[in-house]
């Protein structure tokens, strides 16, 4: 009999692992929904879905492995970096879906959201007031005008599989929509600026590096607290806040 493995689990959803199955447990129907319509629209890699019953998604696992993770090491080589740019740029490039997704949040929202967020940061001693500071002004680059374009919207590097130099899938979708393309190309390397270079060889467009930085910072502000909240440790070695004191 296959073990149950737990992948990812907090207040907000679980993911479970059963062999070659993955079961989603969403109580948000509208994340889920979101999920199950982008991957059939995007022309990468997924996993195949197999059945949903609210609020239970049950999807195929799929081959190959991670090029790392975030606070470790990368597995993977230049070629393979430059293979998931080249799918990220052609996930970019498809026809918009008709919604907004996590990288779509506009200039205003997101701008109130971050002065909020440093606000709490410091006035709750979680981070020191000068790396708050000196993050929100790197921030800034990435409050300005964007071409929409087709996102994952939590492109995180543990989301994306590959073997050898080729993207056998990408997975966890729930985030999609339309939005800014440098979000996910900023989630992707967030922790792994040495290769930053690889994924836009393999990009193979003008990258604005100052937004990425800035999305580095920007995110990793926004996330500090909330992973904190729910069981995760943005105070690991290599994690969020080594990101925000690179930046210093």
């Amino acid at each position: 009999m296959d073990e149950v493995e737990v992948v990812v689990a907090h207040s907000e959803r679980a993911t479970l692992r059963v062999g070659d199955v993955f079961l989603k447990v969403d109580t948000d129907r509208a994340r889920i929904d979101v999920e199950i319509e982008a991957m059939s629209r995007v022309p990468v890699p997924t996993p195949q879905v197999l059945w949903h019953k609210p609020p239970v998604l049950a999807i195929t696992a799929v081959p190959g492995t991670t090029l790392g993770r975030l606070g470790g090491p990368s597995t993977g080589s230049p070629a393979g970096w430059a293979a998931a740019g080249a799918a990220i740029r052609k996930l970019h490039d498809a026809p918009l879906p008709p919604w907004r997704g996590r990288a779509g949040r506009s200039v205003g929202v997101l701008a109130a959201e971050l002065d909020d967020e440093c606000a709490s940061l410091v006035t709750n001693g979680v981070l020191p007031a000068d790396l708050v500071t000196r993050n929100r002004r790197v921030a800034e680059a990435a409050l300005r005008p964007w071409t929409a374009a087709f996102t994952h919207g939590d492109l995180q590097i543990a989301h994306v599989f590959v073997d050898g130099d080729e993207v056998t899938g990408i997975i966890d979708w729930s985030e999609a929509g339309q939005g800014d393309a440098l979000y996910d190309l900023a989630t992707f390397t967030l922790g792994h600026e040495e290769h930053l270079g690889d994924v836009i060889a393999g990009y193979g467009a003008d990258i604005d590096v100052e937004v990425i930085h800035a999305w580095w910072s920007l995110r990793s502000l926004l996330a500090v607290r909330w992973l904190s909240e729910h069981g995760f440790d943005p105070f690991a070695p290599g994690c969020e806040v080594d990101v925000l004191r690179s930046r210093m």
